[in-house]
């Protein structure tokens, strides 16, 4: 799993850089996934400095946030499971409403809640059996509609009067990281540079004279699917299938599970968003579940709910259905691509 999730991220930056060049990067793997900093036009010392920060900071929130291993987020889930209620970080607390305030705006198509659903079906493993849930198993989770407004924090204190309630923060913990890592950048003084998680990548200022150039990665091909120019403080985020997922039989089952029937969406290859302003991190990870869980017939207006005016979706013929905001920030590889302005 490993090495393909290293050779098939989401995101990438486009383009050789010269060695006269001063651009730093620093690779590393955590949240299940390759990470990658680069920093433009700092001093070595600086650049070296200031990645190493970042990487830092990631591995502290994949310990805090695990969903499956020891942490502070299974320590909550575990408490929610036996009624009890336990008392959390100040940053956990910010974290919870945050994501409580996305699911509530997405009508609950972004549900942390689910994490039950999410180990049932076998996706809180670093590898996947292709193992299919009992009908009565998944139907018990859905009765039980843990949903993250079940949960109740008074003074650092978390409870859930709903005991099916498990968190999992996996399409949201990518994007807080980067814009966590954006501010420990600027922090430092750090005005050029891009950061990448897996396919979330947000970009600080310019490489050098020109914006930095990312691709998206083909959900059924090696290489890029499009790419566009990401300015400064924007982020971009896709949310796929083809990453995390097992095949039984003809039947492709994936990670992103619809909490309003229990089952892996299907009939969406994938959903790229592209977001900007203060926390633009956190929504080009969020934002894209609502899309991909409402299928052909309902992202746009999942879109607007989300406010998202640039967004893309491959169904599963592999059409391309763009806004046209993000369609004119687009460069498709594919010029014959069959493509839908919505």
């Amino acid at each position: 799993m490993r090495s393909r999730l290293l050779v098939l991220l989401a995101i990438w930056l486009l383009g050789s850089c010269s060695s006269k060049e001063p651009l730093y990067q620093e690779q590393g793997y955590v949240f299940g996934t390759l990470v990658e900093v680069s920093i433009y036009g700092a001093p070595e010392a600086e650049a070296k400095q200031a990645a190493s920060a970042v990487m830092q900071e990631f591995q502290r929130l994949h310990t805090m946030l695990h969903a499956w291993q020891p942490s502070e987020l299974s320590d909550l889930n575990a408490a929610i499971a036996k009624g009890e209620s336990v008392a959390v970080s100040d940053e956990m607390v910010a974290i919870l409403k945050d994501a409580t305030l996305i699911s509530r705006q997405s009508h609950g198509m972004f549900n942390p809640a689910i994490g039950g659903l999410v180990g049932l079906w076998g996706f809180h493993a670093d590898e996947f059996k292709p193992v299919q849930p009992e009908e009565k198993d998944i139907a018990k989770w859905v009765a039980a509609n843990p949903q993250m407004s079940d949960l109740s924090v008074v003074r650092g204190r978390v409870e859930s009067k709903n005991p099916a309630v498990q968190i999992d923060l996996g399409g949201y913990a990518k994007g807080y990281a980067l814009d966590r890592a954006a501010a420990l950048l600027r922090k430092r003084g750090i005005r050029n540079a891009l950061i990448n998680i897996g396919g979330n990548v947000m970009a600080l200022g310019k490489h050098g004279d020109r914006p930095w150039r990312v691709g998206i990665q083909h959900p059924r091909k090696s290489g890029a699917l499009a790419s566009l120019e990401l300015r400064d403080g924007e982020a971009i985020g896709t949310s796929g299938d083809y990453q995390r997922y097992f095949m039984l039989g003809e039947v492709r089952y994936c990670h992103l599970i619809n909490p309003h029937t229990g089952y892996p969406m299907q009939a969406v290859q994938a959903v790229t968003v592209l977001t900007h302003g203060a926390r633009a991190g956190v929504l080009s990870d969020a934002d894209s579940k609502p899309l991909f869980m409402s299928g052909v017939k309902g992202w746009r207006n999942a879109a607007a709910l989300m406010d998202l005016d640039s967004a893309m979706l491959v169904d599963e013929q592999g059409r391309l259905h763009v806004t046209a905001a993000l369609q004119k920030r687009l460069e498709l590889t594919d010029k014959n691509s069959p493509v839908e302005v919505e």
